[in-house]
């Protein structure tokens, strides 16, 4: 594991030679972000294809808004296609694409909060809220969701929708979207040390969230000797 985020940008591994499949990678991004500011069509259907996906999953699950979390996506692409040309290449593609993600969901829930109180409380309350479990094909396991069952899994998104939005990103992009802590540091635009210490209260606070469901006397059925 690089010990700064400019080697693995750049390609190179903890004994400081470039590994060749983040080289190309690199070399790839690189091409492609020259093809965008060249106003080339089929780079911007290339990045849609490549990114639309993972960008909308991010942003699901920090808005767990369905229409919501479209209309963000969509700003984010535009935002990137508008700030192309001033991409220094101070870290990899995905990060900057994903910086622009968190910034732009966090803008929506900012204006969701003043505009739509009322809605919120609404949906909060609504049994019948679609999870993104609902909307998304599954990504694939990762540490999140190993050996989760859909019940357990769906209990987790629920406690994440409580927890604070600064900890929820810092839990989904490193335990969803299985993230580097220097990437993470890269895309929420702090150190390392807020980072790791964002990771462990998200965690904590889900963890609470699962224990205080699990004390509730309106639970319907638990497994025998489930963990909490």
């Amino acid at each position: 594991m690089p010990n700064a985020p400019l080697n693995s940008i750049l390609g190179y591994s903890g004994a400081g030679q470039p590994d060749a499949a983040a080289l190309d990678a690199y070399a790839q991004d690189a091409l492609l972000i020259e093809r965008l500011r060249a106003n080339e069509e089929l780079a911007y259907e290339e990045l849609i294809k490549r990114f639309e996906h993972p960008v909308y999953n991010l942003v699901y699950r920090l808005l767990n808004d369905p229409t919501e979390s479209a209309d963000v996506v969509q700003e984010v692409f535009l935002k990137v296609f508008r700030k192309v040309d001033g991409f220094r290449g101070d870290c990899s593609l995905k990060t900057w694409i994903y910086r622009i993600a968190v910034h732009e969901s966090y803008n929506q829930r900012r204006w969701f909060r003043r505009h739509r109180q009322q809605e919120t409380a609404l949906e909060t309350a609504d049994e019948q809220s679609v999870s993104y479990m609902d909307v998304l094909p599954d990504p694939g396991p990762s540490p999140f969701q190993m050996t989760l069952d859909h019940e357990t899994r769906e209990r987790i998104e629920t406690a994440l929708q409580e927890v604070k939005p600064v900890f929820r990103a810092a839990v989904i992009l490193r335990d969803i979207e299985e993230l580097s802590y220097e990437e993470i540091a890269a895309i929420l635009d702090t150190n390392l040390g807020t980072v790791k210490s964002r990771i462990l209260r998200g965690r904590e606070a889900v963890r609470r969230q699962l224990v205080a469901e699990e004390a509730a006397p309106a639970m319907v059925w638990a497994p025998a000797g489930g963990n909490s």
